[in-house]
């Protein structure tokens, strides 16, 4: 109980190191899910309205991708930016850039494959009406996606879950470097393995609380939508 009581006074006090681990966590999260949706959208919905040699096997792969195991995603990204590698140029090795691009490429086979089964079933419902209106390829992609704005919410969402939840993708690339690495994940196993429970609690619950936000601000919003475009 004295561990609970702690973190919580932890939270409400504003811990400077707690904060700073949480701002952090939502910059590199955040930015994640935005880098990996400018991707995602535009390839899922390709796939969806698109019929081309391989296509199947390119979805196959696609779905396989949801499941790419974190610290492989954090090996093949430490290898690209590693000193030998071909973007070590770069010196985004152990760096907050490095733990975003790591996160993009956990996030952005989850976002393609749930856009192109969102966007295939409006093309099923709609495919009729657009190819009498005449419209392009690419009228099909903007018009369909816009129409699916609401579900790609849910799409956004289950990409952000898996980003705020990684851990082993982000410690290869990050280091899991105080005060500069350091991500709530990251620090809640740290300070665990150390006994250093109250931080932990602490941090599990800010981040249960963030994700408990997000998720209701985002169904208010689609909530709202459907009511007016209703």
């Amino acid at each position: 109980m004295t561990g609970e009581m702690s973190a919580l006074q932890l939270v409400l006090t504003g811990d400077p190191a707690l904060y700073a681990v949480v701002r952090l966590s939502l910059l590199v999260s955040l930015s994640a899910v935005l880098c990996a949706a400018l991707i995602g959208i535009p390839l899922g919905a390709l796939l969806a309205l698109t019929r081309f040699p391989g296509r199947e096997g390119v979805i196959v792969v696609l779905n396989a991708l949801m499941g790419l195991p974190p610290v492989v995603a954090g090996l093949a990204i430490y290898l690209l930016l590693s000193r030998s590698g071909p973007l070590g140029t770069l010196g985004l090795l152990f760096t907050p850039g490095a733990m975003v691009i790591a996160q993009t490429l956990l996030v952005t086979p989850i976002i393609a494959a749930l856009t192109r089964q969102t966007v295939e079933d409006l093309w099923l419902e709609y495919r009729d009406e657009l190819a009498a209106l005449g419209v392009g390829p690419l009228g099909r992609v903007a018009t369909l996606v816009w129409d699916a704005r609401f579900s790609l919410v849910t799409v956004l969402l289950a990409g952000f879950g898996r980003a705020a939840a990684e851990v082993g993708a982000i410690i290869v690339v990050g280091g899991n470097i105080e005060g500069f690495t350091r991500t709530m994940t990251t620090a809640i196993a740290l300070e665990t393995s150390k006994g250093d429970l109250p931080l932990a609690i602490g941090l599990g619950l800010v981040l249960i609380a963030i994700v408990v936000v997000i998720n209701a601000l985002a169904w208010g919003a689609r909530r709202a939508g459907e009511r007016y475009v209703g």
